[in-house]
């Protein structure tokens, strides 16, 4: 591997006190660059893939004491970072990700505005807010008469969804940035006592392990989707009054089964009780402190479930100023100065985006490497475990891995990844998406159910 990319992957897993004897295992080829950027995507998908895999097999040397070599290219890593894009159902592409009115705007002082409108009620919220009709031209328009703070706060104070930009340095010197820098890239904290629970029989690392994901969007998903490649059972709850993107379901879906428990209402929380009381892992998304008013914190689920993992995904951290805005991969590269350091290397005044979702994808495996160390720790010292990280924090981290000049690197088109995707049939049709990068020998990934639409299945899990 190379020497950016074997320092990156070692100071991962050493925060995470990993055995530093897994690392010549590890197999990675590929450089920098891969994709037209300032920042290092490629090597940020690389490690964080890589750490994962490599987490999944120690799972596997502690189920079986067999130790198995682990390999992974950089481009096959940035292509699931784009899984999204190269989706395609029944050969044509999948329905569009973006509302026609989410993207970037210039408000009248000058200043530029994100604005995430891809849920109806916060796309009705943001036409509320600035009174205009539905159509791109009319939100420009609108913001013409804001200024870009004005707006920022008005729209927060509403819960809406948006991003002012800001450069490196205004988020450098703003409260939240501050209180980001104290928290680690991925916290494992022991939350509770249990006895250790050794891995169920099994070929897979994770097999015979259950998966609660109350997750929506990328990184939530992503990370359950992980754990399902390498053999968990992973149940995808979702609410049939909440909003949900179509071509996301389809491409981070795979692998797991899906059923609908409305968490308003106390029967919801009664059969979600009762998944829980037979699961391994509960993997959660809601703004921070969302789900305490209904009783299901870290501790008093790990009250109930002696064990339990309890992984947690936030925007912006759960401490600081920002603790409980909401916010998408999208709004917090604005926030955090990544689309005004990306413009400036490119020449341009408008902001400009990464060229994938790096924040999302990466935490989304930072996620599962947390939650597979936490279930190795389970394993051998017992316990029951938080993991918790945040898109913010991940973008703290891309950072750390420095800048370069690649913006006229070439772009990956689908037609020269072929190679690297794989077709299946589902209620949706027939999809052909990226394969899962990490590889693990005697061992491959592979999910073994298709995608399905939200909410298929009975709340209760395969084997029961």
């Amino acid at each position: 591997m190379t020497s950016e990319t074997a320092a990156a992957v070692d100071a991962l897993w050493g925060d995470l006190s990993g055995d530093p004897a897994a690392l010549s295992r590890l197999e990675l080829t590929g450089a920098e660059p891969v994709l037209p950027s300032s920042f290092k995507v490629g090597l940020a998908a690389q490690a964080t893939l890589g750490a994962a895999t490599l987490a999944a097999s120690e799972l596997l040397r502690l189920r079986s004491g067999r130790t198995a070599a682990v390999s992974l290219s950089m481009r096959h890593a940035v292509a699931e970072f784009r899984s999204e894009r190269y989706l395609t159902v029944d050969g044509g592409p999948a329905p569009d990700l973006w509302d026609k009115t989410s993207g970037a705007y210039r408000c009248g002082d000058g200043r530029w505005v994100r604005l995430h409108t891809n849920f109806p009620h916060h796309r009705s919220g943001m036409l509320q807010l600035l009174g205009c009709d539905y159509s791109r031209e009319a939100v420009a328009d609108a913001l013409k008469s804001w200024e870009g703070e004005a707006f920022e706060a008005a729209a927060i104070e509403r819960g809406l969804c948006m991003g002012l930009m800001r450069s490196f340095e205004e988020w450098d010197a703003h409260p939240q940035a501050e209180a980001l820098s104290r928290l680690p890239l991925v916290q494992v904290e022991r939350i509770g006592e249990a006895p250790p629970e050794p891995l169920p029989a099994g070929e897979r690392p994770l097999e015979g392990l259950r998966v609660l994901d109350l997750t929506r969007v990328i990184a939530g998903p992503v990370a359950g989707r992980c754990l399902a490649a390498h053999g968990a059972e992973v149940m995808r709850v979702a609410g049939e009054h909440l909003p949900f993107m179509p071509p996301l379901v389809i491409d981070s879906g795979r692998g797991k089964r899906s059923c609908f428990l409305d968490l308003r209402e106390a029967e919801g929380i009664a059969t979600l009780m009762g998944l829980l009381d037979e699961a391994d892992i509960f993997v959660q998304a809601y703004r921070p402190g969302a789900l305490a008013g209904r009783g299901l914190t870290p501790q008093a689920l790990a009250e109930r479930r002696p064990g339990l993992i309890y992984a947690s995904l936030s925007a912006y951290g759960e401490s600081g100023p920002w603790e409980g805005r909401r916010g998408f991969d999208s709004l917090v590269q604005t926030a955090s100065g990544f689309n005004q350091a990306e413009a400036e290397a490119a020449g341009q005044s408008e902001p400009k985006a990464l060229p994938c979702q790096v924040l999302d994808h990466g935490t989304g495996y930072l996620l599962a490497l947390g939650i597979m160390v936490a279930l190795a720790r389970r394993a051998e010292e017992g316990g029951s475990w938080s993991v918790k990280v945040s898109l913010a924090r991940t973008g703290h981290w891309l950072r750390s891995l420095g800048r370069q000049s690649a913006l006229d690197c070439p772009d990956l088109p689908r037609d020269q990844l072929t190679d690297l995707l794989e077709e299946s049939d589902s209620p949706f049709g027939r999809i052909s998406a990226v394969s899962h990068a990490g590889q693990i020998e005697g061992a491959p990934p592979l999910w073994q159910l298709p995608p399905v639409p939200l909410g298929s299945h009975p709340a209760r899990w395969r084997s029961c």
